[in-house]
């Protein structure tokens, strides 16, 4: 078993540790790995991924050789090697790897490492069999329970093979797809984002340091594509980071005001900014402060993030439904300021990353009645399919959508336009 491969194990267990013990995003946990190399900290963040997102298979196998649960450490280690044996990986280094973990975790989960062995050499031989067998994981019952009563059973099935297959790298191209697709190996999807394959280092694909593209979801690059804002037009963006969208429409020409709250996410949209070679006014705030009069605006709400699960599989083992709500009335406030900024026969595109009627139909719906002035343009575009247009006027995008081509995150969008 090699350092680098134990070291990416060892470092995966800390973030199963973190996600599932403290109730925190990869993102937020990945920040105690600082130390260790780019290509490890990669490999571990891999590994916890594939973990969680396989992590009702792993229990499932796992309680079958177990009296009853281990301390935290040692049944991540378990976890992580059990998905491994049944994935593929080498038997040796996956057993081995846990049970120094384990030995190294303290005194309370030192004493399993015999137990870890043990259980993981058995299901060395009979894991990968029994594997194949189990149902692709559910989501937790917080979140399947409104999915399957808004979409039925069989679409939120989709959706959960959707989130176990994982999610492909999008790029968005700063000037020319077609050429960044033959330069990265890519597809280019019929929206206009580039579609990577397997596992990517973005940093060291041809056309980065040149600002060539920059890392969007397909799904997540369609409002921008929706506002189409003209070369020198104004555009606010509302809660804009990570700003995949500001740089769009600054690609585009316009000329962008980016809102955020958050200082360190407005510095990372400034370094996209920076190696894309484009500009926009960002403005570090809360969107409700906002003034003026507008003829584009993007509101990028905050919301559930339920339509993400397929690149952060952790989310549904760190919330339990409570806050939506409030995020709800959050959303609400917002898209009625919104409106309010918004010049007469000005246009705003509204969206959410969410599963969640509530936080995307719901809200459209409510506030046409809410503003008799307002109205719902029809969005009009030829990669738009037929299956994707919702009651209201709007476009629901779904994980399940595009399975051949690796799917989408979940989104809603919507384009209003003020009388």
């Amino acid at each position: 078993m090699s350092e680098d491969a134990h070291a990416a194990r060892r470092a995966a267990v800390r973030l199963l540790d973190t996600v599932l013990g403290e109730g925190r995003m990869l993102y937020e946990a990945e920040s105690r790995l600082a130390a260790l190399p780019p290509e490890t900290r990669a490999a571990a963040r891999r590994l916890a991924q594939d973990t969680l997102r396989a992590l009702e298979r792993a229990d499932r196998l796992l309680a079958r050789h177990l009296r009853k649960p281990p301390p935290l450490t040692a049944r991540n280690a378990l976890r992580l090697a059990t998905v491994e044996l049944c994935t593929g990986g080498a038997a040796h280094g996956a057993v081995n790897g846990a049970v120094e973990i384990v030995a190294g975790a303290g005194r309370r989960a030192a004493p399993a490492k015999g137990m870890v062995n043990a259980v993981l050499r058995k299901l060395a031989d009979t894991g990968p069999a029994e594997w194949r067998k189990l149902r692709v994981p559910h989501l937790q019952k917080w979140l399947r329970k409104p999915l399957v009563q808004a979409w039925g059973a069989e679409p939120v099935a989709a959706m959960e093979a959707a989130h176990f297959a994982g999610a492909p790298l999008d790029l968005t191209a700063r000037d020319d797809p077609e050429a960044l697709a033959r330069a990265t190996g890519g597809t280019l999807l019929p929206t206009g984002s580039v579609r990577l394959h397997g596992h990517v280092q973005v940093s060291a694909l041809p056309g980065y340091a040149e600002g060539l593209f920059w890392v969007q979801d397909a799904a997540a690059a369609l409002p921008a594509r929706l506002l189409a804002p003209e070369p020198g037009e104004k555009v606010l963006d509302l809660c804009a980071a990570p700003g995949g969208k500001t740089l769009q429409m600054a690609a585009a020409g316009a000329r962008v005001t980016a809102v955020d709250a958050s200082g360190p996410r407005l510095a990372r949209v400034a370094a996209n900014l920076a190696r894309t070679g484009h500009s926009a006014t960002l403005v570090e705030g809360d969107a409700l402060a906002q003034k003026g009069q507008w003829p584009a605006i993007l509101l990028d709400a905050p919301c559930s993030a339920t339509g993400t699960i397929r690149r952060h599989p952790e989310l549904p083992h760190t919330r339990d439904g409570t806050g939506i709500d409030a995020l709800i009335d959050l959303q609400a406030r917002l898209l009625d300021h919104a409106i309010g900024l918004l010049a007469p026969g000005g246009r705003l595109v509204y969206c959410t990353c969410s599963l969640i009627p509530d936080e995307g139909e719901v809200q459209v719906e409510e506030a046409l009645a809410r503003h008799p002035d307002l109205g719902v343009a029809p969005p009009e575009a030829p990669w738009i399919e037929p299956g994707w247009r919702s009651p209201e006027g709007g476009l629901r995008l779904r994980p399940d959508f595009w399975a051949d081509r690796g799917g989408m995150d979940g989104f809603y969008m919507a384009v209003l336009q003020k009388a």
